[in-house]
């Protein structure tokens, strides 16, 4: 018997993504999945090169597509590996959306409850962090009327800016 489709808990958090404690975490990619800096590069610190070696044996993949890997020594299970930005690491409203909503169609495929989002492009991209909070709990909320498995999306923010101007938003 198929779950009913529940309300999707969104969560805003100021910290680093790295040490949440999820079933997932989302790497703000590039669609050939090397990590460099960034959200990558931290995950990378921190969770280890083997998450790097997984994720690049899957690509290169389209812009806005997501990838799934072993979270190596992070607390989460996975890492879902969202190219946000190609090999310019330009980004736009369109790659946003998509690789919001790929990376929750990832989610719903592994049967997971809870997922954390940085927020894509805003960093190395130079994405409006106003525009990208528009963009990435629009497609949360409409996700949110037919997950089946998704309980908790937390959006991690790192500095007290970002997180005031997506408190706003929410």
């Amino acid at each position: 018997m198929q779950k009913e489709p529940q309300k999707i808990k969104i969560r805003l958090i100021r910290g680093d993504i790295t040490g949440q404690e999820v079933d997932a975490v989302v790497n703000a990619a590039n669609n050939h999945l090397w990590m460099g800096i960034g959200v990558a590069g931290a995950i990378k610190r921190k969770g280890g090169n083997e998450i790097e070696k997984e994720a690049m044996s899957k690509g290169p993949i389209p812009v806005g597509e997501a990838v799934v890997t072993k979270a190596g020594k992070l607390k989460a299970k996975y890492v879902i590996h969202a190219a946000v930005m190609g090999q310019d690491l330009v980004t736009n409203e369109e790659y946003i959306r998509n690789a919001t909503l790929n990376s929750l169609k990832r989610a719903e495929e592994l049967k997971i409850e809870s997922i954390a989002f940085p927020a894509f492009g805003t960093g190395v991209g130079g994405f409006p962090a106003d525009e990208c909070a528009r963009i990435m709990l629009g497609e949360v909320k409409e996700f949110s009327k037919k997950a089946e498995y998704l309980q908790e999306v937390r959006f991690i923010l790192f500095d007290k800016k970002s997180y005031d101007i997506w408190s706003v938003r929410l």
